[in-house]
């Protein structure tokens, strides 16, 4: 009898057990599903009221300062919050978001050291802002970070920074706060991207995998580099990270697309004088081609001209575009 009980026992407890995994892995499976999703675009102008204030008025620089917090604010605070330090279920298993995420932190990252390095100071030889000063270094922490101290902290570290910076932007009586809108600026950050594009292009481009001749050193006989490299060089993306580069892509443009719009505001006369604008809104108009809904299931590898679609290369193109329309934007604020 006290065989048969124990047994009856030992019956319950597994079942429950079992009932129990069931719904935490149910549970895991539907989180996934749901912070699975990147986040919608926002409103440039509406995001610089929100956080100013409805009756600040909006100064040179306020739209392009309050564009980088309100990226961070959607990245950080979006369904599930930031995944690319998660340790845990759901999110350790999850890698298109954190990708997604370290594309938007590496925009920020440009722009916020523009923003300290450049659009602040009116010369080489002008004091920094010590606001930006503080968030520069604290958006380039660690992205993967969970403790001691987490990304997330840091980051909003940094956040606080720049906040102070905005307030002070605002304040007409705080005069030790600047954001200088001239094309030599423009032009400065807009190197940056340029070469932020162009990797994104080449990366996306070696899914299928190709050879390349080797043009490091061309249009100088006297450049040198470290170590030799062959004539020809065989690129190819690992087949596990092509998804990866992929969400990469797709956050580092949603972030360009914000930036640039807050330029087109805050640069207004500039671009306007140089006969630009509509450079810059064609730049707008390739990145947001990137942002398409993703119909399949999966991120498809097929071979250029093959039966089955190569999402890579379908990014790379538009991403590909919008470089050249960079390069075209760059070359006309050269101009006098």
């Amino acid at each position: 009898m006290f065989k048969t009980g124990q047994s009856f026992s030992t019956s319950v407890v597994g079942k429950t057990v079992g009932i129990i995994v069931a719904i935490y892995v149910v549970i895991v499976l539907l989180l996934m599903f749901i912070w699975d999703n990147e986040p919608d675009e926002f409103d440039v102008v509406a995001n610089a009221h929100a956080i100013i204030g409805q009756d600040t008025r909006l100064v040179t620089g306020s739209i392009t300062t309050a564009t980088l917090i309100g990226i961070m604010d959607e990245t950080l605070y979006k369904f599930g919050g930031y995944l690319s330090n998660d340790v845990t279920p759901p999110g350790v298993f999850m890698d298109n978001i954190p990708n997604w995420e370290f594309g938007v932190i590496t925009q920020v990252r440009d722009m916020a050291r523009a923003l300290r390095n450049d659009f602040s100071r009116s010369q080489t030889q002008s004091t920094e802002d010590p606001d930006l000063a503080v968030a520069d270094p604290q958006f380039h922490y660690d992205n993967e970070s969970w403790i001691l101290p987490s990304s997330e902290g840091e980051y909003k570290t940094g956040l606080k920074a720049t906040r102070s910076y905005l307030q002070r932007l605002s304040d007409p009586s705080q005069q030790n706060a600047q954001f200088y809108a001239r094309a030599d600026n423009l032009r400065d950050w807009l190197a940056i991207v340029e070469k932020r594009l162009g990797s994104l292009s080449q990366r996306l481009s070696a899914s299928v995998g190709q050879t390349r001749v080797n043009t490091d050193l061309q249009g100088d006989t006297a450049a040198r580099q470290s170590t030799g490299k062959p004539e020809e060089v065989a690129v190819k993306t690992p087949w596990l990270e092509i998804d990866d580069v992929f969400y990469e892509a797709r956050g580092s443009t949603w972030a360009l697309i914000h930036f640039m719009k807050a330029v087109e505001k805050d640069f207004d006369a500039v671009l306007r004088k140089k006969n630009a604008l509509v450079s810059l809104r064609q730049i707008i108009r390739e990145l947001e081609a990137t942002q398409h809904f993703v119909w399949s299931p999966m991120i498809l590898n097929g071979t250029g001209f093959g039966f089955l679609a190569n999402h890579s290369l379908v990014m790379g193109s538009y991403i590909s575009r919008a470089n050249a329309a960079v390069i075209d934007l760059r070359n006309l604020l050269e101009q006098g």
